[in-house]
This record gives C-alpha cells, structure tokens and sequence, in this order.
C-alpha cells in the first residue's frame, strides 16, 4: 500500500493488474458494440478472446491483434493501440471483426429434418 497526498492509503497495482485491468476494460468497451469476449490471463499478460482470428493480447503499455498475412514476408501483420484507450481500441476491434465475420460467419444451424438421422 502507498499513501497519497490526502493521506489516504491505496492499493498499488502490479503490472499483471493493470494488464488485466485494461483487458477487462476493452471486453466491456467491446460490449458497447454488441461484441461479446472473454478475458484469460496469467504470467503478466492478458487476452481478449473476441473471433476466430481475433484475439487481443494486452501487455505492458499496448493491445495488438493480428489484422492479416503479409505474403511477401510470410508473416502476420499486427494493429496496436495504447493500454490506456480501450475505447478506442474496441472501436478498432470492431472493424477487425466485422471483416472476420464475414470470412468466418457462424454455422448454420443443424435442420430439424437431419437431427437423429444417419449421413
């Protein structure tokens, strides 16, 4: 604990903290645009599982998820965004996942008619 100038006493967070902190921030940031994520964290970093495709990793001062595939380079291409503006960082992960809803949209439910029955 440490004391601020009023001489009240306040719990100082660990980094691990803030970092979950700022992801539970995002995941409720991203429940203002109808998207619902789960929080997992552990060994000093979080992640926002939002998509398939989209998951945000939120360590020390940033969030960044990966937004597509260089094939020049053969490797992933990143977007980040500060810790300390999960608004706008949902706001991004929005769009990202708009694109991935597109590409990956989620399965048609089974028909009445196939339940029960053989292929």
């Amino acid at each position: 604990m440490t004391s601020t100038a009023e001489g009240r006493e306040v719990t100082a967070l660990s980094p691990g903290d803030m970092t979950l902190t700022a992801a539970e921030e995002l995941r409720d940031a991203l429940s203002h645009h109808g998207i619902v994520a789960d929080v997992h964290d552990g060994y000093g970093l979080a992640l926002v599982s939002v998509w398939v495709d989209l998951i945000v990793w939120c360590r020390g001062d940033q969030f960044w998820w990966r937004t597509g595939w260089n094939p020049r380079q053969r490797r992933p291409v990143y977007a980040r965004h500060p810790l300390d503006e999960p608004e706008r960082a949902a706001y991004r992960v929005a769009l990202r996942y708009a694109e991935l809803r597109q590409t990956h949209p989620l399965p048609e439910p089974e028909s009445a008619s196939r339940v029960g029955h053989p292929l």
